[in-house]
């Protein structure tokens, strides 16, 4: 009995790992201020394609599990059933075997089993070398992840930029439009100053309205990156952090070693050719012999469906045996010999209760089978060269990996070098983008003066003022490409740099 009691905890604990999974994570609240600390977190928790590269590091931490148990722990089966036969006969070769009456029946097996050879030897090893590799390829995907956002939120702190920018000069627009009517109220102007003044404000305000559209496209843009539904009114999600532009001070060479060392993609194949190195390990160890350790415990009931028809042949043999018993005694008697005893087959209380016992076992009172182990060394001789294709296979693959961390590593040199290059190239241009804008506000500053005096017309006003527009858009783009450039070398080096 104690086995099945075994047998059903084991066949429970399935379910009580299965309960143990983690579940899908809850939805979050996104509040009015955004952060790119929260939108990093929030996106770590949310981001599909993040979630299923950190999904893989569950079977490859139960890897390592099942290396180390199948090493040091024999493997446990249960297994039993029940089954029903209904009278009649079967043949088994010549032999024919009948029965009367119906049965039903239950089993029970318990088996041991454990392997040590070359290969459960170096399972340990290689599933700690897959998991690091698997905790590599997450760290690879948070990194390209972090960068994501970085940039969508930099991208969106731009559009915004620009729409600030947009709305500077409608104002600046519609100051124009007065000053082309007072002077046109006091005949210093033209008709068509006043016209022109109206259609630089109508295309100003159509700017303002593509560059505020241009900012929520680019906020349902940095959601999608941050895996969650934004919210229906968008624009009153407000992105709080700011970045300022500073000299670059890191130091190339220093860029490099840090890369080599902490690159999220190239310290990931070199997990990766770690297994495989741990792989050919596992395949060469094959040669080797193998022991096997096995044994059993079993068990089985059979009982009667139709205890009348056994209680009637049980009857009927007693009744033969009844009758043998006394022809024997007639025969002792007249050879002078003391009668047997002849009352052991008489039909009583006592054989019906061991008849009902003997036939009550069905379900659980079984009767045990032997105790079998086996011990079994296995050395493979000749398998059709299956070990030295599996042995060639895990080389090749260990070489192309080899390779391909070779091929990362001058991506990556190349990579911060560009983006090392870029950056300084970018804070550069926002230094001549700012002197430019400088000179435009003064230039538009005079050409105001000059039509409000009278000495310059509306047209170089106008010119002035979209000099002054492209001006200031090119040093915002030129500050968050500087901050763009910036994200990207950290994304090569694999670290912050702020």
């Amino acid at each position: 009995m104690k086995y099945v009691w075994i047998a059903a905890g084991l066949l429970a604990c399935p379910a009580a790992l299965a309960a143990q999974q983690p579940s899908a994570p809850t939805k979050p609240t996104v509040t009015a201020a955004l952060s790119l600390a929260d939108a990093i977190a929030v996106a770590r928790d949310n981001n599909p394609t993040y979630r299923q590269a950190v999904n893989n590091g569950g079977p490859a931490a139960w890897g390592v599990r099942n290396a180390y148990s199948s090493l040091l722990i024999p493997t446990l089966t249960a297994s039993g059933g029940m089954s029903y036969t209904g009278p009649g006969s079967q043949t088994f070769l010549t032999q024919s075997f009948s029965q009367s009456v119906s049965t039903v029946s239950s089993f029970y097996d318990l088996g041991l089993s454990w392997q040590l050879s070359g290969t459960t030897l170096s399972q340990p090893g290689l599933a700690k070398a897959q998991q690091h590799a698997a905790d590599a390829d997450i760290a690879g995907a948070q990194n390209v992840l972090i960068t994501s956002v970085k940039q969508q939120y930099l991208t969106v702190l731009q559009a915004r930029a620009q729409a600030d920018l947009a709305k500077k000069t409608l104002q600046r627009n519609e100051e124009f439009l007065k000053l082309a009517q007072a002077r046109y109220s006091v005949g210093q102007a033209t008709l068509i100053d006043v016209r022109q003044a109206q259609v630089a404000r109508g295309q100003a305000e159509v700017g303002l309205l593509r560059a505020e559209t241009q900012v929520s496209v680019e906020k349902l843009r940095l959601f999608e990156q941050m895996g969650v539904t934004p919210p229906v009114d968008v624009a009153s999600v407000q992105l709080t952090d700011s970045f300022a532009v500073e000299a670059p001070t890191w130091n190339l060479g220093e860029l490099l070693t840090m890369a080599e060392q902490q690159n999220p993609a190239l310290k990931a194949l070199r997990a990766r050719e770690g297994a495989a190195s741990w792989g050919v390990r596992a395949a060469t160890a094959s040669y080797g012999p193998a022991v096997s350790v096995s044994a059993g415990w079993s068990g089985f009931t059979q009982q009667f469906t139709n205890i009348d028809a056994i209680r009637r042949n049980e009857q009927l043999q007693l009744q033969q045996q009844l009758t043998a018993c006394n022809e024997t005694n007639q025969i002792r008697l007249n050879a002078g010999l003391p009668a047997l005893d002849c009352s052991i087959y008489q039909w009583g209380s006592s054989y019906e209760q061991t008849l009902v016992s003997r036939n009550s076992v069905f379900p659980f009172r079984f009767t045990q089978q032997p105790f079998q182990a086996r011990l079994t060394v296995t050395l493979p001789i000749f398998t059709n060269f299956a070990q030295e294709l599996r042995v060639s296979q895990t080389r090749t693959q260990r070489n192309n990996l080899d390779e391909q961390a070779r091929a990362r590593g001058l991506g990556v040199h190349t990579e911060v070098s560009q983006a090392f290059l870029t950056l300084q190239t970018a804070f550069r241009t926002v230094w001549l983008q700012d002197t430019n804008r400088a000179a435009a506000r003064e230039q538009l500053q005079l050409a105001t003066e000059r039509y409000r005096v009278g000495s310059g017309t509306f047209f170089e006003l106008l010119d002035a003022q979209v000099a002054a527009l492209r001006a200031e858009s090119d040093y915002v783009n030129a500050t968050y490409d500087y901050h763009k450039a910036l994200a990207a070398l950290e994304a090569a080096v694999g670290r912050s740099l702020r």
